[in-house]
């Protein structure tokens, strides 16, 4: 099989990598903007992996084409609709109010020619919305799709700050939800009361899931939290402990507390339960 030179784009909205099949675009560059179809619609998107050639596609699936380079007129046609889609938006909350749906409105897309618009919301069910679809198509010359989104997806589509201050990964850079659960906060000493371990979403945090195979290399060698453990100053109880700078705080009986490295001490009686959970412990998902 001759090798096929494939280029990586992202569409707006979408986190995903998809390939084209760039023959005959064999010169685009990083960040240029192409025209591709998709499954809901003709599209905008930007090179993120310029053409290269491999010997098969990074799918099992025959890859559709590049179209074309996307025209300064396409681009400026884009940036006309997107300055609509804030009363667009307005225009489709009035409809859901005159039809008293019970969901929320979160965004307005275009695609790039304006043939295109999504409207995405969040509601606690399913929602019949076949008559507002109706006023919509006579509201917008556009094919109008409605796509109701789940918590992980709202918070990336409205973005903010996580609590490590930076912009959330979601957002940011991440292809797709990674599987965080609450035992990943078990096993990283995370506290488990109220959001303590959540993010925007109300989920566990996707960092817990990229931070979880250091956790579990470092672990086995750090005690738990109620372990005995002896070292050169005799025995004590292990009262905390820091698995990512691998040491813990022992306390010993005249009360005094010392913090020693894990090469320090030896455990002499495991902690079955309690503070110093079992490796065993239910994998509570997110």
């Amino acid at each position: 099989m001759s090798p096929q030179t494939i280029a990586a784009v992202r569409i707006r909205r979408s986190p995903q990598i998809l390939y084209y099949d760039a023959a005959g675009f064999e010169n685009l560059d990083l960040n240029e903007y192409v025209i591709v179809d998709t499954d809901k619609c003709r599209e905008a998107a930007r090179i993120i992996l310029p053409p290269r050639e491999h010997p098969i596609a990074p799918t099992n699936e025959t890859l559709r084409p590049i179209l074309r380079r996307a025209s300064a007129f396409d681009l400026s046609q884009w940036q006309q609709l997107r300055l609509r889609e804030a009363d667009a938006l307005a225009q489709c909350k009035a409809q859901v109010e005159k039809h008293s749906l019970a969901m929320k409105l979160l965004d307005a897309e275009y695609n790039f020619d304006g043939s295109h618009i999504t409207f995405y919301f969040v509601a606690d069910g399913r929602v019949d919305f076949r008559a507002l679809v109706k006023d919509l198509a006579v509201a917008f010359p556009a094919r109008v799709e409605l796509w109701q989104i789940g918590p992980r997806d709202r918070a990336r589509l409205v973005g903010g700050l996580a609590p490590c201050g930076q912009e959330i990964c979601c957002e940011k850079f991440l292809c797709d939800f990674p599987k965080a659960t609450i035992k990943m906060a078990k096993d990283q000493d995370m506290p488990l009361g109220p959001n303590a371990a959540t993010g925007l979403c109300g989920r566990p945090l996707c960092c817990l899931a990229f931070e979880q195979p250091v956790y579990q290399a470092a672990k086995g060698r750090v005690p738990r939290v109620g372990e005995v453990v002896k070292c050169e100053r005799g025995q004590g109880r292990v009262i905390a402990r820091n698995v990512l700078k691998e040491n813990v705080t022992v306390q010993f009986e005249d009360g005094t507390n010392v913090t020693f490295l894990v090469q320090q001490v030896e455990v002499i009686k495991a902690n079955v339960r309690g503070n110093g959970a079992t490796d065993n412990d239910e994998d509570d998902e997110g």
